[in-house]
């Protein structure tokens, strides 16, 4: 269906401004949108067709190892036409078949047609950094990098999953791959292949485990910390070096971001371009902490760009952004991402950030607090980390959506797989495999919204590797990351090491009132909503009348996530 592919294309234009492409033969259609990042030519313009060996390529994302490879391929044999990261992907699977996915090391999302033998392959990279949305019924399978270029393609089942509604409510936005918010829209898993032939058989294989492995030589404190130093320098590095066009960083003034700027300048790179964004102050938080990134702008003479986003301009923008979502995300930092992004995006077309920092290296504080709790794993983890116990979740929603306590089953499952010996091991991994989703997914979707490529070093396979292995007593000393603060002395300035957790705060969104609550109010009102009938018209009310007594464990607005969610559907569905 070539028209629903060009519906589509315009759909993803926004994430690929460079250029659009299709291909198509029997009984498939590729089409692309192209961010040209490496190799600005035509001749990296997708769809990627390689007549001679039968093949067709359309992928989304960077493949950071494709210098290293492209070498091998040429000691195979192999010739090139472009000096693209893309290319060596299919040169790659021409010489050593699907094995090829397995060599890969970046942040992608790809589809290959074998047109000889007939075959599709859909692979996510292995922390699922790049999304890739599929849906199917009996007559066809679509895939796309958004959830809404499926809607727009047509014949999608729009009705809210009840299993990861539970999920949504419960694990603050994350509804774990293979599900989204939608029935018919599924997303591939980090790390898989799936395989598809002409008569529509299905095969999936995970290429990438994580592997917490605790029976490894012993090594001290600064021995780990050389270890881990190297391979973070190295992944800042592949990142700002794997591009033909600047590369800038997202400076929070944190010790993440904050750390990724020094680590540039020990990499010798020159005129670092940084940004920042603040949003106005709450009397229960500041909603912009300059002084931090100054710190930093000032030590490394940073080009710096600083920008302050006042309520009424948030406010206005707030549908926009939340059109943005592929799926509905509640942390109020994904606003602060599109907004910061679309002045990033006039500067550069690919920036480095700190997200995965916290979840590689026990950086949030309830990662001690679960660790010292008693009880089974589950219950050590939902008391501090589940927006809601399945009893309030049952009053919250109606009684179409009042099934098991699905989000218990899976954590407890994935909380059960093999490989960890420790309780917070086990906990490490499932924020690796399983809940990442949620950083990543806002950094793809708020910055591509502006044909902004975000990089996400700590999130390095190699990095978060290495780390797994990392001795938990190692990551929760001294407050949590502690061998990052040991990496950061003497290349940070110290205020900047010692301040508490950093990020873009959006107080407006936490403190629901005002303007935005009246915003809140509006939604939940509208007709919409209530012909929808996910949430309990008591407990909205609960909500509306007094914001700030509802809040999660984590200090999350549930007032917001529940308007978010509703919001998001009114513009995507309804």
């Amino acid at each position: 269906d070539l028209a629903a592919v060009a519906r589509m294309l315009k759909r993803l234009s926004r994430r690929g401004p460079d250029h659009e492409g299709s291909f198509s033969d029997g009984p498939v259609a590729l089409g692309h949108r192209r961010l040209a990042v490496v190799d600005l030519s035509d001749r990296a313009n997708q769809p990627l067709v390689d007549h001679k060996d039968g093949l067709a390529l359309v992928v989304n994302g960077t493949i950071y190892n494709h210098r290293e490879l492209r070498a091998q391929l040429e000691r195979e044999g192999c010739t090139f036409y472009s000096s693209g990261d893309s290319e060596v992907v299919l040169k790659a699977f021409a010489i050593w078949g699907e094995a090829a996915f397995d060599r890969l090391a970046g942040a992608f999302a790809l589809a290959l047609w074998d047109v000889r033998r007939q075959l599709l392959y859909l692979v996510r990279d292995p922390v699922g950094i790049k999304p890739l949305y599929f849906s199917a019924n009996r007559q066809r399978l679509r895939f796309a990098s958004s959830l809404q270029a499926l809607l727009d393609a047509g014949g999608v089942d729009t009705s809210v999953d009840p299993v990861a509604l539970h999920h949504q409510l419960t694990l603050h936005g994350v509804v774990p791959a293979p599900r989204t918010i939608l029935s018919g829209v599924r997303k591939l898993e980090p790390g898989t292949v799936l395989r598809i032939d002409n008569a529509s058989a299905r095969t999936l294989r995970r290429y990438w485990e994580l592997a917490v492995d605790t029976e490894i030589e012993p090594a001290c404190e600064q021995e780990w910390t050389d270890r881990i130093h190297t391979a973070l320098l190295g992944a800042v590095e592949r990142r700002n070096a794997t591009a033909d066009v600047p590369v800038g960083v997202l400076l929070s003034g944190g010790l993440d971001s904050s750390l990724l700027v020094a680590l540039l300048a020990e990499t010798g790179a020159s005129d670092i371009k940084t940004f920042s964004v603040g949003f106005e102050d709450q009397p229960e938080e500041r909603g912009s902490e300059f002084e931090y990134s100054d710190l930093v702008v000032e030590r490394f003479n940073t080009d710096h760009y600083q920008y302050r986003i006042p309520n009424g301009e948030l406010l206005r923008r707030l549908p926009e952004a939340v059109g943005a979502m592929s799926e509905p995300m509640v942390g109020q930092d994904a606003v602060a991402f599109y907004l910061l992004a679309e002045q990033v995006s006039q500067e550069v077309k690919a920036v480095q950030c700190g997200q995965g920092a916290d979840e590689v290296f026990a950086g949030y504080f309830w990662y001690s607090v679960m660790n010292e709790a008693r009880g089974s794993d589950l219950e050590r983890f939902a008391r501090h980390y589940f927006d809601r116990d399945h009893t309030a979740y049952l009053a919250s929603v109606t009684r179409p959506y009042r099934g098991a306590d699905y989000t218990s089953e899976k954590i407890r499952s994935r909380l059960a797989s093999p490989g960890p010996r420790s309780f917070l091991e086990r906990v490490l991994k499932l924020e690796l495999t399983t809940l990442i989703e949620d950083p990543v997914r806002r950094v793809d979707n708020m910055t591509m919204a502006w044909g902004l490529e975000g990089r996400v070093p700590f999130l390095d396979q190699d990095l978060v590797a290495l780390a797994s292995r990392l001795p938990v007593a190692l990551k929760l000393a001294d407050g949590g990351k502690s061998v990052l603060r040991r990496i950061a002395r003497d290349r940070v300035p110290e205020a900047n090491i010692r301040r508490p957790k950093g990020y873009f705060p959006v107080p407006a969104l936490k403190f629901v009132r005002g303007e935005f609550l009246a915003f809140m109010l509006e939604v939940c009102s509208d007709s919409a909503c209530a012909g929808r009938g996910i949430f309990e018209p008591s407990h909205l009310e609960a909500l509306l009348r007094e914001p700030e007594e509802h809040m999660t464990p984590l200090n999350g607005s549930k007032l917001w996530h529940a308007a978010l969610l509703e919001l998001w559907l009114q513009i995507n569905v309804d």
